[in-house]
């Protein structure tokens, strides 16, 4: 064969294995699953939309059927990074898109615009899938500057937020390059999403200050008339800012060939319903009524929505008007009470939860009735209450119930925290485990420890870590051959090995904690017995309704922040204790009296630095989440939360000081250089102590060894399903996702 031949042969072959490859992948692509969508009378794609006070869904037999939505709400950050930064990757989208998705969740919500990896993830897991996870376009609003003008009508606040709307529609739709801007997302959005929308949701929730004094000040603001959506006769002035700013969102999106259903962000605080038992006149000020914006020629339809959460406000314990139905156990399900008053409101147009859940944390700031709180719950407990909380949003007649949160937030805040957390810049960089924002999610991100540290009571765990992370105690006490000590985001570990098996009904192990000058002498806790120093806490292992941390009175933040020295709302018993060390309390509600309240209420307190035994290692009877120390044999283990320690920040060493408050209501923290350990053994016959000091009945903390590490900027961290994701993976999958007539 002549090379001319041979070469033109060649070129034969290649170009029919080109065809023949392109023939196979447009067969492949042939008989993958589509999509399958209506297109209406003129042109216009949907998928979804409202129908009456139904949620429809347009199946792949080409009709129409009522869903129930099911899903999570799902963040933009993961340990170490803050909103706006967005750190995740498309291996982290695609992993958790897989794990929502077999929890039998139909859809994510978003809060904002993530980076484009986001929306071309989305499209890649979906592609080939029968049935697709889909998701709802949060849009942000201005908040702050809301909250600081006070007014929805303030210059540039109205542009600022059509700017949102624009970057988010055109970032849906494939069809954005935005330039990099401090903490907003941006980049090239080329995947086009649309197909894979079920809704739009439009801002945050209201300030009712500002909702309110937006309607005083622009009384003759005229009804908005809009292409799509409108304010009706009774729209207030904010109702039709809103209908204006969800009008602009129907017509960019109407560009792109699409209609699809439309909310605004709605909360407990703004909603259309009257609340006699709420003690505080602003979170029962004004309404925002869905009912009073209307569609214009949008088949896609129209929804209300609503953050409700059991706990918050505090109408949902004290408002005897919610307190009609019973659960099975006899308590007030006030839940239940409430979603049925909302709903009953909405006869004509679906209403959906958004937002609701509950925290497994060891920090509480809400109480709630029937044990629904803020926080202080295990994993399988906030299962179990989310469990609940689905089954009554969904037997009320609910469109849809979307849980807030998939993933824990190490960055988030909450109110009885936030004076302790200094500086407040570095939250991302450790986990408060007091502070239950941080730990609304299905996914637990662990902190560095907890995947190689298992607390139950046996130290063989240890020798997995290395000699650089472990350090051992080099103080003497009679009965301890050793003690180690290691650190992680989120506590401080604490490995003991006694000479004896140690029984808490015969002996008492405590453990004196030092960071810096000041503090209290432990008394009768280390009797006849005197410190150079006093002590900032004192942990105590004993029986289990005797172990906790104490901290010292003079530091107690609890008693500086709401007693005399701060907000004086502390019943006097409690302000008053000559106990020099007090249990580690968190508030809970504040003291509020009439004529700044609607009702008297007094101010609460949980205690907070109990300490439970049992175990962290899963698939145990005693399995808890909360757990902080067990023992096993001559050994104890033990984890202890920063925060009860002292620290307003470990990541930086930054411990609260001893000092008035500031303005007299902030506190301030110092640098320490580590932690002093006192541990002492008391047999509980005798009252016999062994300590460091030996026969001596003085110490001198300078000789003894300073637990130090150096700062971080760097987290570990570790992701884990949590029991609570089973038990809403169970729920899931008892309620249909679709109506069958």
């Amino acid at each position: 064969m002549s090379r001319r031949r041979r070469k033109r042969w060649m070129l034969t072959m290649l170009t029919g294995a080109v065809v023949l490859t392109g023939g196979i992948l447009a067969g492949w692509h042939y008989m993958q699953p589509q999509l399958v969508t209506y297109t209406a009378e003129n042109g216009t794609e949907m998928k979804f939309k409202t129908e009456g006070n139904r949620f429809m869904e347009y199946g792949p037999d080409g009709s129409w059927r009522e869903m129930f939505v099911k899903g999570v709400n799902l963040g933009a950050t993961s340990p170490g990074y803050y909103p706006g930064e967005f750190p995740l990757t498309e291996e982290d989208y695609l992993r958790w898109f897989q794990q929502i998705q077999e929890m039998g969740a139909n859809v994510i919500r978003v809060y904002t615009v993530h980076e484009p990896i986001f929306y071309s993830a989305l499209v890649d897991y979906n592609r080939g899938r029968e049935q697709p996870l889909y998701f709802i376009q949060g849009i942000w609003s201005p908040e702050e500057e809301l909250i600081e003008k006070q007014d929805a009508y303030a210059d540039h606040i109205e542009q600022t937020f059509k700017q949102e709307i624009e970057k988010a529609v055109s970032a849906v739709y494939g069809d954005a390059d935005i330039p990099e801007k401090a903490g907003a997302s941006s980049g090239k959005y080329k995947k086009n999403a649309g197909k894979y929308l079920m809704a739009w949701h439009v801002g945050t929730e209201w300030d009712p200050t500002m909702v309110d004094n937006t309607n005083e000040k622009h009384p003759d603001v005229p009804q908005y008339k809009g292409v799509h959506f409108s304010g009706t006769a009774d729209a207030s002035p904010f109702e039709n800012w809103l209908a204006e700013l969800l009008d602009y969102t129907a017509v960019l999106e109407k560009k792109y060939g699409w209609e699809h259903p439309m909310t605004f962000t709605n909360w407990v605080t703004t909603d259309v319903l009257e609340h006699p038992g709420e003690p505080l006149f602003e979170e029962d000020l004004v309404s925002v009524d869905a009912r009073h914006i209307q569609p214009e020629e949008w088949q896609g339809g129209y929804f209300a929505a609503y953050h409700v959460y059991p706990y918050y406000p505090d109408l949902f314990h004290t408002d005897e008007t919610l307190q009609t139905i019973k659960d099975t156990n006899g308590e007030y399900n006030t839940y239940k009470s409430y979603l049925r008053k909302l709903k009953a409101e909405y006869s004509d147009m679906p209403v959906m939860v958004t937002e609701y859940g509950v925290p497994s944390s060891l920090g509480i700031s809400h109480l709630g009735m029937g044990g629904r709180d803020q926080g202080g719950h295990n994993e399988a407990e906030q299962g179990a209450i989310d469990a609940s909380l689905t089954q009554d949003i969904y037997d009320e007649g609910y469109a849809g119930a979307i849980l807030f949160m998939w993933q824990d937030e190490w960055f988030k805040k909450t109110w009885n925290t936030m004076p302790f957390e200094i500086p407040a810049d570095r939250r991302a960089y450790w986990l408060n485990v007091l502070t239950n924002e941080k730990m609304f999610g299905l996914l637990a991100m662990d902190p560095g420890k907890q995947e190689q540290l298992t607390i139950d009571g046996k130290l063989d765990d240890w020798d997995g870590l290395t000699a650089e992370e472990v350090t051992v105690w080099q103080g003497k006490v009679n009965g301890i051959q050793e003690m180690k000590l290691t650190h992680d985001e989120a506590y401080l570990y604490i490995g003991m090995t006694l000479d004896e098996p140690f029984d808490p009904n015969k002996k008492v192990l405590r453990i004196g904690t030092d960071t810096l000058a000041g503090g209290n002498q432990p008394g009768e806790r280390l009797p006849e017995r005197t410190l150079s120093d006093g002590l900032e806490t004192v942990i105590t292992l004993g029986q289990d309704d005797e172990s906790q941390v104490e901290i010292a009175k003079d530091y107690d933040f609890n008693q500086r922040l709401y007693g005399k020295e701060g907000y004086n709302m502390l019943p006097d018993k409690q302000a008053g204790s000559a106990d020099p060390f007090h249990p580690w309390n968190l508030a809970v509600s504040l003291k509020m009296t009439p004529p700044d309240t609607r009702s008297a209420h007094p101010f609460m307190n949980e205690k907070v630095g109990i300490l439970k035994r049992g175990t962290t290692a899963p698939g145990q009877s005693d399995t808890d989440s909360l757990t902080t120390w067990q023992y096993d044999g001559n050994q104890v283990e033990m984890r202890i939360p920063w925060m009860l320690l002292g620290f307003g920040d470990p990541s930086s060493l930054q411990v609260i000081d001893y000092g008035p408050l500031q303005d007299g209501r902030e506190f301030k923290t110092v640098t320490t250089k580590g932690i002093t350990l006192v541990p002492w053994l008391m047999d509980r016959s005798t009252g016999d102590v062994s300590w460091p000091a030996g026969n001596q009945t003085t110490l001198d903390l300078k000789t003894l060894p300073l637990y130090g590490w150096q700062s971080w900027e760097q987290v570990n961290y570790s992701e884990r399903l949590k029991l609570s994701y089973e038990e809403m993976k169970n729920v899931f999958g008892q309620i249909p996702s679709f109506q069958i007539d």
